[in-house]
């Protein structure tokens, strides 16, 4: 083959792979502001490409957000497996909740129930709660984390932290944030504190919220 044609198709799908990257980065911000009734034509905006090259990578709006909602998890997880193996179960557990909010995991919680969930979704996501399973037994058994906290509160609490703002943060925002951050996370140290209230949240609970309705089903379909 022409080394010149060659160039040429390299040139092209490096070109779609950073459109794809923009294409991802604007969907998230834009989603996790505004929810799953924000347009495309408003990622394709933020991200600088035409309503093109998006449609050519994702054939519907739904398939971008189910892609985003992967991604999100598929981060959760190497944070998990990061955490897992960090010496100090403490300072894992600490990392992971740092590094989840950080990469925004949270910031897509707005969507349950608002997109039809595919079988692989359901799979990554109970994968990534099994290691962070993982994460906080390590923690527990060290004891670094108090033993009221389950799992599942250190999810909530990504979520919370991980929200997106309507308007940029700016430094000194970004500053409370993580000044409050700091906090929660000493909130979860084992020292003699006052027993956590109501009853530890279940995984029913959690995944109820991502269940698609059927009326919105036969609606899409």
């Amino acid at each position: 083959m022409d080394e010149q044609v060659v160039r040429r198709r390299r040139g092209r799908q490096a070109e779609a792979e950073r459109n794809d990257r923009l294409v991802l980065e604007a969907a998230r911000e834009v989603f996790s502001v505004q929810g799953a009734d924000a347009s495309v034509a408003s990622v394709a905006k933020r991200a600088g490409v035409g309503m093109g090259s998006l449609y050519r990578r994702y054939g519907s709006k739904t398939q971008l957000l189910q892609r985003l909602c992967v991604l999100a998890m598929e981060q959760a997880i190497d944070a998990a497996e990061a955490a897992l193996a960090a010496k100090d179960a403490w300072t894992g557990l600490a990392d992971y909740v740092r590094t989840s909010v950080a990469a925004g995991s949270g910031a897509l919680a707005p969507l349950a129930g608002t997109i039809e969930t595919t079988p692989q979704m359901w799979e990554i996501s109970r994968r990534g709660r099994k290691l962070l399973d993982d994460v906080v037994a390590r923690a527990r058994k060290e004891g670094g984390l108090r033993p009221d906290v389950t799992s599942l509160d250190i999810v909530w609490l990504i979520e919370q932290f991980g929200r997106r703002a309507a308007a940029r943060l700016g430094a000194q925002d970004e500053n409370v944030r993580l000044r409050l951050l700091a906090i929660a996370l000493a909130g979860l140290r084992a020292r003699d504190a006052d027993p956590l209230p109501g009853t530890p949240p279940t995984a029913q609970h959690y995944e109820g919220r991502w269940k698609y309705p059927r009326s919105a089903r036969a609606r899409s379909g």
